[in-house]
């Protein structure tokens, strides 16, 4: 690991250094439903993609790599924002004294976030607990804990027992990172696959491993490979009761998408419908830029994101022309969705690319388990959703149906304490659904909402619906007012269509 570890200088920091930019078209692979695909030219090198302004701001220049931003080039760049979670902690700390020694000269630890999000609730998984590895839960989080401790770092941790609290914690890195600490404009890197999460804010986000995470423990720097750019185009009026959720589970299932038109690629969503989105929905297309194989995701800082950052941070922030994409930049491919054509969707089990639109399914499976909660689905506007669903069925005397069990976990305290002060606890409550403490849980396969037999239906609103992800049952990916839906139907369904049954 030692050997990757540079003597860095900062160059082209400011905005009017220019790297060389190589314009990639890739051949067409054809189009399906409401959607377009179409190259970018080739003549010339044009303007730039966000991405490459924002990547010109933060390149340094190392002993063994220069400062050219020519796609595919291996550069070094300065991170703004380093975090890591409960899972790596360890890992990286072991690493690192085993290189460097006792004590470590971290480059300013300041700016190195901690986070103990996948585990709390670990003490309620039966597959934690019937297999016996609460010792090594246990000892990830001594780890953590004794690392944070010795460098000073500022941790997300546990919520108190003292409290009253019997899991759970501040929040899910990611969302956390958006919530408080992300700006347009930065480099922010983090030790999960969803840190494109805070693209949705205009910052260049990604997830990196364990050694870069290391490397940048010590230096400030990241390395990296210079990415393509693809323009998605969301235009058209987004329907009543569609969410982002749904958009990208329409992508996922997209044969481009398929294909790989999308891996490695920062994916730059706008259009009317892009622009409509709140920083929330936003969020839930950046942070499965994952799931849709891409590098990152990001919007263009706007109005919204202005307002966001006033209303939950009290920061005032100038937006500045670098921050936006050229008129004329250039990208490896642009893909157009008509979003007004769009419906309901659901993944059934195995992978959230077998994307289907509810409407075309004759059968409805029957849930055992509906799970409203991550870092996708766990936010403020998510709970909108998931309460708009629920008061509805509450006034009409409706509860989860016989068999099925509901669970709603927060993505951060922020949101918890949102869903509090605006009341919706009532309703959830009277539903009979079952709150949990902010952490990844189930979508982690860790806590309450897996699954524990082969034969059971979950539907659930986390990003991910690989085998045995979420337990040893089959998982379906859905929209959170779908979820919250197919828990009163008792089988899977829209809440345009519960509202059409009218009562169960």
């Amino acid at each position: 690991m030692g050997s990757n570890i540079c003597p860095l200088s900062p160059r082209g920091r400011g905005p009017g250094w220019g790297g060389t930019l190589t314009a990639q078209a890739n051949s067409p692979l054809g189009t399906t439903g409401p959607l377009s695909l179409n190259p970018s030219p080739t003549r010339g090198e044009g303007g730039k993609p966000s991405p490459k302004k924002i990547l010109t701001r933060h390149v340094l220049a190392t002993a063994n790599t220069g400062t050219e931003l020519t796609v595919g080039n291996g550069v070094f760049v300065r991170a703004d924002l380093r975090f890591i979670h409960d899972i790596y902690t360890a890992m990286c700390a072991h690493s690192l004294h085993e290189t460097f020694g006792r004590p470590l000269s971290l480059h300013e630890p300041e700016t190195i976030l901690t986070f103990e999000d996948h585990y709390s609730y670990a003490h309620k998984s039966v597959m934690h607990v019937k297999n016996g590895l609460m010792p090594n839960v246990r000892a990830l989080s001594d780890g953590h804990r004794a690392f944070v401790h010795d460098y000073g770092l500022k941790d997300h941790g546990y919520l108190p027992e003292s409290q009253g609290y019997d899991g759970g914690s501040q929040g899910i890195s990611h969302a956390l990172m958006a919530e408080r600490y992300a700006l347009p404009g930065q480099v922010v890197v983090g030790t999960d696959s969803h840190t494109p999460h805070s693209g949705a804010l205009g910052c260049l986000a990604f997830g990196v491993g364990t050694t870069d995470m290391a490397n940048a423990m010590m230096t400030g720097a990241i390395r990296m490979t210079v990415p393509e750019s693809l323009r998605v185009v969301l235009d058209g009026e987004l329907p009543v009761g569609i969410a982002a959720k749904d958009i990208v589970l329409h992508l996922l299932a997209l044969p481009q998408i398929r294909a790989g038109l999308g891996v490695g690629k920062v994916f730059e969503f706008v259009g009317s419908v892009a622009h409509a989105l709140s920083i929330d929905e936003r969020a839930t297309l950046t942070n499965m830029c994952a799931e849709l194989g891409g590098f990152t995701g990001l919007f263009a800082p706007d109005e919204k994101t202005l307002a966001f950052l006033r209303e939950r941070r009290g920061v005032d922030l100038v937006l500045e022309p670098w921050m936006h994409s050229d008129a004329d930049a250039h990208y490896a491919n642009t893909l157009t969705l008509d979003c007004a054509a769009l419906t309901p969707m659901v993944a059934t089990p195995g992978d959230p690319g077998n994307g289907v639109a509810l409407a075309q399914m004759a059968e409805r499976p029957r849930v055992d388990i509906a799970y409203g909660g991550s870092c996708t689905a766990g936010k403020r506007e998510d709970f909108d959703h998931y309460h708009a669903v629920l008061a509805w069925a509450a006034e009409r005397g409706l509860r989860v149906s016989s068999g099925v069990k509901l669970f709603l976990q927060f993505g951060t305290v922020d949101v918890r304490d949102y869903c509090v002060k605006r009341g919706y606890l009532a309703a959830f409550e009277q539903v009979g659904a079952e709150m949990l403490q902010p952490a990844c849980g189930a979508c982690a396969n860790c806590g309450p909402g897996t699954s524990t037999d082969a034969s059971q239906v979950t539907i659930s609103a986390i990003n991910r619906n690989f085998p045995g992800r979420g337990g040893p049952g089959g998982v379906w990916l859905a929209s959170p007012a779908t979820v919250a839906a197919s828990a009163i139907l008792g089988r899977i369904g829209s809440f345009a269509e519960l509202q059409a049954t009218g009562q169960i």
